[in-house]
């Protein structure tokens, strides 16, 4: 993917290059084209008008922007990216808010018109570090597990996961013997798998703490990670770092052994009572919305009003959106497919009230 991509920046002599990405929820398969011939290049001013529009909307069945609204797999040249880093006061879409500050400061850029990144959900989900997604319809005959179990043979990989989302499928892959890792939310809001975790531990299965921040819910770091190092079930945590202070930060809270003290007790239960479970972890497991509703990008926008100090910018990003909260036809397939059982309707029709459509 990415010798494509570099080939077509140098050509164009473009500082950003970037290709679709395909999605495959198994009978759902999302492969928006671009929009754009191969090789097109957009100018500083392109970049601007068009661009980052449709990465921050999603016209799902419109043909009013042509992106797909998710970001699409960028090649930054070095130059194009320069003092922009992440936001250590933001941790939820950062990610996009960085991409969109360097897309800012490219003179030009440059579309493949093909899908390099395939992203799979579920059944055919095989990651980089080789974790399925796995439903409970799983069987060992498939051919993406075949493929692993024979290169883990070959001496090609060490050890093969599951990660999943609801307890149902995490007590699945415990009864299935060539699981070695199950990576499972656990933070301070979500202890719903802890009587799991200490199956893993007593079945030798490595426990994978994953969104030890909530995706981005939890504003205090380093106790976050205190009350995930409590826990003697968890083997790794993988927390999103963007330098080297938050780095030093979460080794210092998770080296730190000491009992929890009675503040931090009650700041956990503070947390719980303000927070709850009724918040989006951003797995997309919802989409496509019915309506063409980017449903984790509007509850994004919603953290920046209401907790980042940047209700400005959120209500101008909501605002180019070619589909909004107001737009929920009331379907209740998002709802169905939410691994959190979120009431998302109510959730968009908040969203309405906050940002008026």
């Amino acid at each position: 993917m990415y010798e494509t991509l570099l080939r077509a920046a140098e050509e164009a002599g473009a500082d950003v290059a970037f290709c679709r990405v395909f999605k495959d929820r198994g009978e759902a398969r999302e492969d928006v084209p671009l929009g754009f011939d191969d090789g097109t290049v957009f100018s500083r001013e392109e970049i601007g008008r068009t661009l980052i529009p449709a990465m921050l909307s999603r016209p799902t069945d419109s043909d009013e922007l042509p992106l797909s609204g998710y970001t699409p797999r960028n090649l930054f040249r070095r130059e194009a990216i320069g003092s922009h880093r992440f936001r250590p006061d933001i941790r939820y879409a950062e990610d996009l808010l960085f991409i969109v500050a360097c897309m800012k400061d490219a003179n030009c850029a440059v579309a493949v018109d093909r899908a390099y990144y395939h992203y799979r959900f579920h059944s055919g989900s095989v990651t980089k570090h080789f974790s399925f997604h796995v439903p409970e319809s799983y069987e060992k005959s498939n051919d993406a597990l075949e493929a692993l179990l024979a290169a883990k043979a070959a001496g090609k990989i060490g050890h093969i996961g599951v990660t999943a989302h609801m307890a149902g499928v995490f007590e699945k892959a415990l009864t299935m013997d060539w699981v070695e890792t199950v990576m499972f939310p656990y933070n301070i809001v979500e202890t719903q798998g802890e009587a799991l975790m200490q199956k893993c531990r007593e079945q030798n299965v490595g426990f994978i703490c994953m969104k030890p921040m909530a995706g981005g819910a939890l504003e205090d770091a380093r106790l976050a990670m205190r009350f995930i190092g409590r826990n003697e079930n968890v083997s790794v945590v993988i927390p999103g770092m963007y330098d080297v202070r938050e780095i030093d930060q979460n080794l210092e809270a998770m080296e730190d052994v000491s009992p929890l003290t009675e503040e931090e007790k009650a700041k956990l239960d503070a947390i719980r009572k303000e927070l709850g479970t009724q918040f989006c972890r951003r797995c997309n497991y919802c989409q496509p919305c019915t309506a063409g509703i980017a449903i984790s990008g509007i509850f994004v926008l919603e953290g920046y009003l209401n907790r980042y100090g940047l209700g400005d910018w959120a209500k101008q990003r909501y605002a180019a959106m070619g589909k909004k909260a107001g737009d929920c036809v009331g379907c209740g397939a998002c709802e169905k497919r939410c691994p959190y059982q979120l009431p998302i309707r109510q959730m968009l029709a908040r969203c309405k009230d906050e940002f008026g459509a």
